[in-house]
């Protein structure tokens, strides 16, 4: 067995490779376990690490030291491996998708609860070769949220809720619609829209929480589709969204489907939101992936009695 420590060292906006390293050692070098603290290069390098280590290793245990971003790519290198396990070690700005585990979440800062946790399936959203263990989404949210990362090098803004709240006004006076052409089963939608997502957790965005019924370990999708809003509308909507209070919108504003695929089609390429990381497409599926990933998670989180 091999623990592989995925270090993304710009997470959270700080290096936190040394604090790793003396937890790490602190838990493991007495064990004489095997382990290796490894400091990515650049996107996906994490992938092609785990492809590489689960090539040659009969159990690999894969902690992604950063925020939501790193679990994301320590996922696409676990996928569908049987030999491989993934959990978060949190350490990024984010952290969302623990959220979900409620209190439980704090367990996951303490390293010996994950060392000696216990395995869950889960399941996994699948978007154009991507995949998500959290929440996936189309639409304002999405170029929001993409667009961040333009003004947080602004000096004046940084990183932190200026940048976000100059992103919001920008995109808000762009538009906050997109023409789309949604089918869901035997639900199809051609129109204008806002928002569309997929959840497999409950959280995303730095706190928003779009449903409290979704589950990684459920077999099933939440899917919201948030048809045209006016400007006028759309504070008292996110707002609803943003508190898994959708049942409070107008259905003529949003409905929701459980399922396993949705497809989308736009004029252009758009943004998608996976996990927090952006990919550009015009042609759009979220399919669901059962059983997707080996996740290690605390012993007895109440989130599974």
């Amino acid at each position: 067995m091999k623990h592989l420590f995925i270090v993304n060292p710009v997470a959270g906006g700080k290096d936190r490779t040394a604090e790793v390293n003396a937890a790490v050692q602190a838990v493991l070098g007495p064990t004489g376990l095997q382990y290796e603290v490894y400091v990515t290069k650049g996107p996906r390098d994490a992938e092609v690490k785990i492809k590489a280590d689960a090539a040659t290793e009969e159990d690999l245990r894969v902690f992604a030291c950063g925020g939501d971003g790193t679990l994301n790519e320590c996922v696409n290198g676990a996928a569908l491996l049987p030999n491989v396990s993934v959990t978060q070690y949190p350490g990024g700005t984010g952290n969302d998708f623990l959220r979900i585990f409620g209190d439980g979440t704090e367990k996951f800062r303490d390293l010996k609860e994950l060392i000696y946790g216990e395995i869950r399936k889960f399941d996994l959203i699948e978007t154009c070769g991507r995949y998500s263990i959290n929440i996936c989404s189309v639409g304002a949210d999405a170029r929001i949220g993409t667009d961040v990362h333009k003004y947080s090098n602004i000096p004046v803004l940084g990183a932190g809720s200026m940048a976000y709240v100059t992103s919001l006004v920008v995109n808000v006076f762009k538009g906050l619609n997109m023409p789309v052409k949604v089918r869901c089963g035997d639900f199809e939608y051609e129109g204008s829209s806002a928002l569309i997502c997929a959840c497999n957790g409950q959280y995303y965005g730095g706190g928003f929480h779009p449903t409290s019924d979704s589950r990684p370990d459920n077999g099933s999708l939440e899917f919201l589709i948030v048809k045209h809003v006016k400007l006028i509308e759309f504070p008292a909507l996110i707002g609803k969204y943003s508190s898994a209070r959708w049942r409070e919108l107008p259905k003529e504003k949003i409905t929701h489907i459980t399922g396993s695929h949705l497809e989308i089609e736009t004029p252009e390429p758009v943004v998608i939101n996976i996990d927090g990381e952006a990919l550009y497409r015009d042609k759009i599926n979220f399919t669901l992936v059962p059983n997707a990933v080996n996740f290690i998670v605390p012993k007895n989180l109440a989130f599974f009695q």
